[in-house]
């Protein structure tokens, strides 16, 4: 193999689709679930991986986190050079630009790495693969302070961030699976099944987990309809209280709030 090649961004270019505050939901839940471990962390970098053709959600994300995590630092990352160069004139204190890819090109093992609507282009066959790269660049568990590590979060959503499910993972693994949408864009939560991450989409078919789970949302969902006179909101809320009798719900009302529901990764992995 020769140095060019074995220099070369790992992945393939996306179609780098974006718009501002897309990633909205995505990056409040890492905030809440994430922000202590960016705060005790000595130097808290997150990596923005497939960042698109525009910089605005590697923008958005340095601002977001550093609400949490004041020094809180953000590499945007992609394989497109072109994309590195025009992202280039945004950089400021805390947010640089860097031509990449799967293999993740800062140094030092980052505290979190988003990576969303990157992996949608991929085969179901290669998300695995991927996933384990990823996972062994983050920030190792530190049994000193009980961190768990650093994260990754992956997954999908619409191009303008109503509807979107991710995966967060440690370095150990998956983890949990996120749903997450604009309450008032839902006719049922099984709505936000064109926007599951690849690991999960093709699976959304009788015998499979996540399935069975979207079935079951819907039926909540319709059994809390007399809710829907106090808003969409309470009415989401009881439904995935609801869930919790049947499903590991890993999240409180608090987020429920905010239209997000989280369940253990187990629970929806595929079967086979």
């Amino acid at each position: 193999m020769t140095a060019r090649a074995a220099s070369r961004p790992v992945g393939t270019v996306t179609r780098g689709t974006t718009n501002p505050n897309r990633l909205r939901r995505m990056d409040r839940w890492i905030a809440a679930a994430h922000g202590a471990v960016l705060r005790r962390a000595s130097d808290p970098v997150a990596v923005d991986l497939g960042y698109g053709a525009a910089p605005w959600t590697a923008v958005e994300l340095l601002l977001r986190l550093r609400a949490v995590a004041p020094h809180a630092r953000v590499v945007g990352v992609e394989i497109e050079p072109a994309r590195v160069a025009a992202a280039r004139p945004y950089e400021r204190e805390g947010l640089v630009f860097r031509h990449g890819g799967f293999e993740v090109p800062v140094p030092g093992r980052p505290t979190l790495i988003r990576a969303a609507n990157v992996l949608r282009q991929y085969d179901e066959d290669q998300v695995a693969a991927v996933w384990e790269r990823l996972c062994a660049r983050l920030a190792p568990a530190d049994p000193v302070t009980g961190s768990r590590g650093g994260l990754l979060v992956e997954g999908t959503c619409d191009e303008i961030g109503r509807r979107h499910v991710w995966v967060a993972l440690g370095p150990e693994g998956p983890r949990t699976v996120t749903f997450a949408a604009r309450l008032g864009s839902l006719d049922r939560p099984s709505d936000l099944a064109e926007r599951l991450p690849k690991a999960l989409i093709h699976r959304n078919v009788p015998g499979e987990p996540v399935h069975a789970f979207l079935r079951d949302f819907d039926r909540a969902w319709a059994a809390a309809a007399p809710y829907a006179s106090y808003g969409a909101r309470q009415r989401w809320i009881r439904a995935v209280r609801a869930l919790t009798a049947d499903w590991p719900v890993t999240d409180d009302a608090g987020r429920w709030r905010q239209g997000e529901a989280t369940v253990t990764w187990e629970s929806l992995a595929p079967r086979s």
